[in-house]
């Protein structure tokens, strides 16, 4: 449940956030009259998220043990990816994320109605979309039957929406730079569990061998009916006994996401520069 709130929490304020910058962007340079295309941009991202959350729920539903693990561990996979790149991408962008958005807004504006609203979607609907996707992914994983994956997310969108209208109104100040970090990283974790679980999922459609090659099993440790067992398994999406082809994918994915997420920003650049600086004139370097 923790993981699906972190989820909702991370993804949802993004959204709010994006909203909180365009709205108070038209309020301050008296664009009221500009309002209601963004609305209309920003429900049609939230409707058009929801019904593919409603596609890739109830259409699964009809297809074969086989197809339905299959589509599962190729979603788990997409998911990932999507949602490494978002981390990685408002890590580097949180600081100068409200000038950005102003610069589309300013072009936006000078274009119509019909640009207005194609900025709020996009805005909205990758993350949107995004969360979609990776909630599904997420819920899939967990597979317990009960509704508290969802109910974690819907806890985390309604604090999302709380927190972004208190930005809209100045009550709350946090460096949102480290915020984005720190979720970031542990959506990182919950990510690699999700990998490794829809890697799973693609062994049980016969994409991938191994299913019956384990690399451990302690289950008699950790039962996956005892209450530290669901925590963890909600969590982390830990399994106790987990196949050699899905902790290789979890370590393979985790360590280097991890270590390059926490590298410095501009770290990389710094060092290329000192290099070519201590690089005599006329040699290669």
């Amino acid at each position: 449940m923790f993981s699906n709130y972190l989820i909702g929490l991370r993804e949802g304020l993004e959204a709010s956030l994006v909203v909180c910058i365009l709205i108070a962007y038209l309020v301050k340079t008296g664009r009221r009259d500009a309002l209601r295309p963004i609305w209309i941009g920003i429900g049609i991202a939230i409707t058009i998220a929801l019904g593919v959350g409603c596609i890739l729920e109830f259409g699964s539903q009809e297809l074969t043990f086989q197809a339905q693990e299959a589509l599962g561990g190729s979603l788990s996979i997409l998911a990932v990816g999507l949602v490494t790149w978002m981390v990685f991408w408002m890590r580097r962008t949180a600081r100068h994320l409200k000038s950005e958005l102003h610069g589309k807004l300013d072009a936006a504006l000078a274009m119509g109605t019909g640009a207005l609203v194609a900025t709020a979607f996009l805005a909205v609907g990758r993350e949107g979309l995004e969360t979609a996707l990776f909630v599904w992914a997420s819920v899939h994983a967990a597979g317990d039957g009960t509704p508290r994956p969802l109910i974690g997310v819907a806890l985390g969108l309604a604090t999302a929406v709380l927190l972004g209208w208190l930005f809209y109104r100045g009550a709350l100040r946090i460096n949102l730079a480290k915020f984005f970090t720190w979720t970031g990283g542990m959506l990182v974790v919950v990510a690699a569990g999700v990998l490794a679980y829809g890697s799973h999922d693609l062994q049980e459609a016969d994409w991938v061998p191994g299913l019956s090659n384990l690399a451990f099993d302690i289950s008699g440790t950790i039962p996956p009916d005892s209450w530290y067992g669901t925590l963890l398994k909600g969590v982390f999406n830990f399994q106790p006994d987990p196949t050699v082809v899905q902790v290789t994918v979890w370590l393979l994915y985790l360590v280097p996401t991890l270590v390059l997420f926490f590298v410095p920003a501009g770290f990389t650049s710094r060092k290329a520069k000192q290099q070519a600086a201590s690089t005599p004139v006329g040699e290669k370097a």
